[in-house]
């Protein structure tokens, strides 16, 4: 599916929160990528519904030096039972800056919100 562009905007307070749990895990790169939060912007929806988004940093902006373009953190993603339905998959620009936040489910259904953060866990209602 091909990302559908949009005006710029600012992060809204459910992508941000998401990242920000994302990147307060201890890895390299990770207080470069904190930095860049408030100089990001959402420039495409990956489908008309979807929260998948690209993300653009503006410069100047302290760049990290991932080895891939992948964050390594592992955020699955869980309903309030328990039960997994995906995952949040954080993309980079050759690992330097924020590229793209991904909503990788495996429900029958696409979500239509992002997992919120309850102790520090993500949960996506059932």
């Amino acid at each position: 599916m091909a990302a559908l562009p949009i005006d710029p905007r600012p992060l809204n307070a459910d992508e941000r929160a998401v990242l920000e749990n994302i990147l307060s895990a201890d890895f390299v790169g990770a207080s470069e990528l904190r930095s860049q939060l408030d100089r990001t912007e959402v420039i495409a929806i990956w489908g008309a519904d979807s929260v998948s988004v690209d993300l653009q940093v503006r410069e100047p902006c302290q760049h990290a030096a991932l080895p891939e373009v992948i964050l390594p953190v592992d955020t699955q993603v869980h309903d309030p039972s328990g039960a997994y339905v995906g995952e949040i998959l954080v993309w980079t620009e050759r690992g330097a800056t924020l590229a793209a936040l991904e909503f990788a489910w495996v429900t029958d259904e696409m979500p239509t919100t992002l997992p919120s953060v309850e102790d520090g866990q993500l949960i996506w209602p059932a």
